[in-house]
């Protein structure tokens, strides 16, 4: 099995909250990760939009991808956090949707400090997107990561 994998499996069996709401991820790599969202009652408000909580999920789910992803073979080793996260909503999402994730810095620099401080802290960027590509949501999570020991 390979890393990205691993870790996706990692984070499937150890954040049950995302799995119960239904959240998949779709794609984890040194780069981004992405998670869908299928639309319906259970996540729906009371306007049958995709509920604000729902999204928040969605999001830090693919934060956390893109976090793993990026630190990929050193994440066993370490103790993630989301310290803090922000999201602005912009557009009611009526259809599935899927959260893209970059991180604020490359995974050569993550490392780097990773290594020589024993810790690390950055920000993931995520784009809540309906099926029409329409961005409804914008937000932030600030990852601290600590070597374990």
């Amino acid at each position: 099995m390979e890393i990205y994998e691993m870790i996706r499996q990692h984070m499937t069996d150890n954040v049950p909250f995302a799995g119960y709401i239904g959240v998949e991820l779709v794609e984890l790599n040194g780069e981004r990760g992405v998670a869908r969202l299928s639309k319906r009652p259970e996540v729906e408000n009371h306007i049958q939009t995709m509920h604000a909580g729902a999204m928040f999920t969605l999001g830090e789910a693919a934060s956390g991808a893109a976090m793993g992803g990026l630190l990929a073979d050193q994440l066993l080793a370490a103790r993630p956090v989301a310290a803090n996260a922000s999201i602005k909503y912009v557009k009611t999402a009526k259809t599935d949707i899927k959260a893209i994730a970059t991180a604020s810095i490359p995974a050569e620099d993550a490392l780097k400090a990773f290594h020589a401080d024993g810790k690390v802290v950055f920000d993931v960027h995520v784009d809540i997107r309906d099926a029409d590509e329409n961005t409804c949501a914008e937000m932030t999570v600030a990852w601290h990561i600590k070597k374990l020991g």
